[in-house]
């Protein structure tokens, strides 16, 4: 299949997409003084060049990813801190008030400022359950038919 234009495609660039200019120290080492879009140098606003917090993904990636090490870290560290500061029938007994920390993510999904981020923190806790249990479930299918 030609792909070649009948005609030559003529292109002419859109002023108000000039190359951001930084003045760069010559006595950095090389890549140091790099520029991002806005001017700024690396490290000139906390962060490097390419965290974009404004960029789409970033919001959908980082309520994922927090939604998935929620669902595991809080409940063992929880029950790791329990068990060390009380007696194990103690801890077993106050353990099903780690539900309490569901909390979180049903008010990031209320406050419309946060909504978003709070619809991909559950969608990762729901994976991450869905994961975990049905790879559980298929474990213990598979021994169980073993015999």
């Amino acid at each position: 299949m030609d792909t070649t234009p009948d005609r030559p495609v003529t292109t002419t660039p859109d002023p108000s997409h000039e190359p951001a200019t930084a003045e760069v120290d010559p006595s950095e080492p090389a890549g140091s003084g790099r520029a991002d879009e806005t001017g700024r140098a690396d490290g000139a606003d906390g962060g490097p060049s390419w965290w974009h917090r404004d960029h789409p993904t970033f919001t959908a990636l980082s309520g994922f990813f927090a939604g998935l090490l929620f669902l595991i870290l809080v409940p063992g560290v929880y029950g790791a801190v329990l068990n060390a500061v009380v007696a194990y029938d103690t801890a077993e007994r106050l353990f099903p008030y780690v539900l309490v920390a569901l909390l979180v993510p049903a008010v990031l999904l209320v406050v419309p400022r946060t909504r978003r981020f709070g619809r991909y923190m559950a969608l990762g806790m729901v994976s991450t359950a869905v994961v975990v249990l049905g790879v559980g479930g298929l474990v213990l299918w598979i021994l169980v038919a073993r015999g």
